[in-house]
């Protein structure tokens, strides 16, 4: 059986194979954040013994890694960005997308992720510079602008250990 492996943000599903010079543990796939189908269709693809993908799943949950039930499609995020970007697809396959689109089940996309559209199909990496430069250009913002109200006058009056000039 498949195990499971937690290296800092990093996981791997192992296996044990025996060699001539005794068992050994294999790594079928690594992984980053959520267990997915896709990660395991690709450790059963590598896996030499029996392959459970609900009792990896088990073990997951049991080791507090996050466990998601779709996949990623990560070639139909690829194609998006492509198309997103303006590179030209050639008519016939464009033709052919539009049939085998007709035939999925349709979601009408919610007003608020029409915009981060945009944005699917992105690098983790390129996500990541475009967050880090928005949180930079709002800290210079709120810098820019100085304080944002008065601090409250001082509750108690000010201890001097020099009499006032104008008491004298």
């Amino acid at each position: 059986m498949p195990s499971i492996r937690a290296r800092g943000d990093r996981y791997e599903i192992r296996e044990c194979r025996s060699t001539v010079h005794g068992p050994r543990q294999v790594t079928l796939v690594r992984f980053r954040g959520v267990l997915t189908p896709d990660v395991l269709d690709a450790a059963a693809a590598r896996a030499q013994r029996p392959f459970d993908p609900d009792v990896v799943i088990a073990r997951a949950r049991r080791a507090g890694i996050p466990v998601s039930a779709t996949r990623r499609s990560d070639s139909a995020r690829r194609l998006l960005a492509e198309l997103r970007a303006g590179t030209p697809v050639d008519p016939t396959l464009a033709g052919l997308l539009r049939e085998a689109l007709e035939l999925q089940e349709r979601h009408a996309l919610p007003d608020h992720l029409a915009e981060a559209a945009e944005w699917i199909g992105r690098s983790e990496a390129e996500r990541g510079r475009a967050l880090r430069g928005l949180t930079r250009a709002a800290s210079r913002a709120a810098q820019g602008r100085g304080a944002l109200r008065e601090l409250p006058p001082e509750p108690f009056p000010r201890l001097r250990s020099t009499p006032d000039r104008d008491a004298a």
